[in-house]
């Protein structure tokens, strides 16, 4: 039996999953790691737990696999997108710690750049919005912030990568500076039409052009492994974000299908086929895969926090002891109390993009208690998926025959979540037979290109659903409960000021 392995390295875990050639899950061996929030708004992540957990897991599952190195014909590698890594290219020693996509320290860089009217320019070229979200301003404020930085990144010491960069110049031992066009399209540095580095942009952020990496297709040669991390030099050749991954792993190959993954955040993802679709409701314009120099274009929309909301409830209230025990409360919950709670810890995503908004809980009563906040935080991601759709369908005009919306991640495993988003959004939601569909994205880029695996209309053919949940909930309800979340978060907005942003 031949294999590939998946690296899925997220936000808050790393994992390394093995799939045989027949595209089935074989073993999976998962390890969490700290966060870190030096300040309010501030997310970190120790540079060094993102590579020992990657190469620990790796090893693990082939070893719990009972399987030697020999029998992997390639890795594919699926990240946590915009969380920024820069690094000494002689020493290998990031000069800081990694800043995570949700951290808002740039928001002050981000108000300059907009006053300095340089916001279309940015949603010109990259698709995005001039936002603490995405990678370029956390480069700029490295360089700026960190001692000696900026004179070392003129030197040409320096270099800045996504997370599957670093782990691929980890991997390979240094040999190999690259990544993929889906996570170089959210760095905010990269023209997603023209396919290259933004000249203009780097020099207006101060950000050398030596420090970025070699950009190539999602499926394409990306080095080998050091011989003596898993015994045997092991060839990487596939690489996407977790959210284009997540797309690839569900098959949404036509223009106009739909995906959303609910992991630490939600994403939202539309197919626009060759399209770059620019957005009228503050959704991003971005590229969902390239396979042999052609890039297929989506539509996204990010929430910065939706399993973040249950980890809330965990760590911080520590009023459950695992994510499962929101379903049981959520059912519960007193039906009379219409508690919402507005996740907003880092600022709002899409369509709203306000830095400084925070979170708030509206709707408290003496007899409010554990069912009625779980329940909250789980219908919190399905009012915001909402919000995404609605944008979405105002931007993509195309007729469509794929009123489904596929779903994946660790909340997608709750019924009852599932089924509030159903109703929530009016539309049926397919959960797949194999709810591995970032890995499953990533492993099946590699392995195409390796050829151990079909094209694109032979794993379309794969996908299995699991489960179909449609819409119960009379319209009258819905609207009502939707009205009451925009005035939640019209309140939540008004509340906060920009000095939250850290």
């Amino acid at each position: 039996m031949t294999y590939i392995l998946a690296i899925d390295q997220g936000t808050t875990s790393s994992r390394a999953i093995l799939f045989d050639e027949n595209l089935s899950l074989t073993a999976t061996v998962q390890e969490e790691f700290p966060q870190h929030f030096p300040h309010s708004g501030w997310v970190e992540h120790d540079v060094s737990d993102l590579w020992s957990t990657t190469a620990g897991t790796c090893r693990g599952v082939i070893e719990k696999a009972g399987i030697d190195a020999r029998d992997i014909a390639a890795i594919g590698i699926t990240n946590q997108r915009e969380t920024t890594v820069v690094w000494n290219r002689k020493t290998g020693q990031p000069i800081h710690n990694a800043i995570v996509w949700q951290d808002r320290r740039t928001a002050a860089i981000c108000d300059d750049l907009r006053a300095g009217g340089h916001a279309d320019m940015f949603t010109a070229r990259t698709g995005l919005l001039i936002d603490p979200y995405f990678s370029g301003t956390k480069v700029k404020w490295l360089l700026d912030n960190v001692e000696g930085a900026r004179s070392a990144a003129l030197a040409g010491d320096l270099l800045f990568g996504t997370v599957d960069s670093y782990l691929i110049w980890k991997l390979t031992g240094g040999t190999v500076h690259a990544t993929d066009a889906t996570n170089a399209a959210r760095t905010l540095l990269y023209d997603i039409h023209k396919g290259r580095w933004s000249t203009k942009i780097c020099d207006l952020l101060g950000i050398p052009m030596a420090m970025l990496p070699d950009v190539r297709d999602c499926a394409a040669d990306f080095g080998t492994t050091r011989p003596d991390l898993f015994g045997r030099a092991i060839p990487i050749m596939g690489v996407a974000g977790d959210q284009q991954a997540a797309t690839i792993g569900q098959a949404c190959f036509r223009p106009g299908m739909l995906k959303s993954t609910y992991g630490t955040g939600c994403f939202a993802l539309m197919n626009t086929g060759d399209t770059p679709v620019t957005s009228q409701n503050r959704l991003l314009t971005t590229i969902a895969y390239q396979l042999d120099g052609k890039p297929t274009y989506a539509l996204e929309g990010s929430i910065f926090i939706a399993g973040a909301a249950v980890q809330w409830l965990r760590d911080g209230l520590k009023m459950i002891r695992d994510a499962a025990d929101t379903q049981p409360l959520a059912e519960s919950a007193d039906p009379d109390q219409d508690v919402i709670m507005v996740p907003a810890f880092t600022g709002l995503g899409a369509p709203y993009w306000d830095a400084s908004a925070r979170g708030a809980i509206f709707g408290l009563s003496r007899n409010t208690g554990p069912a009625e906040l779980a329940r909250a935080a789980l219908q919190s991601v399905g009012y915001q998926t909402r919000d995404l759709l609605e944008a979405m369908h105002r931007d993509w005009q195309a007729p469509t025959d794929d009123a489904v919306l596929r779903v994946d991640g660790g909340m997608s495993a709750s019924d009852w979540t599932m089924q509030f988003l159903s109703d929530i959004i009016g539309t049926p939601v397919d959960r797949p037979a194999c709810c591995e569909t970032t890995a499953m994205g990533a492993a099946w880029l590699a392995g195409s290109h390796a050829g151990l695996y079909p094209d694109q209309a032979g794993f379309a053919a794969m996908w299995a659903c699991d489960r179909q949940f449609t819409p119960r909930m009379p319209s009258t309800e819905k609207d009502e409960k939707y009205a009451a979340w925009h005035r939640a978060v019209q309140a939540t907005r008004m509340f906060s000021t920009p000095k939250d942003a850290g």
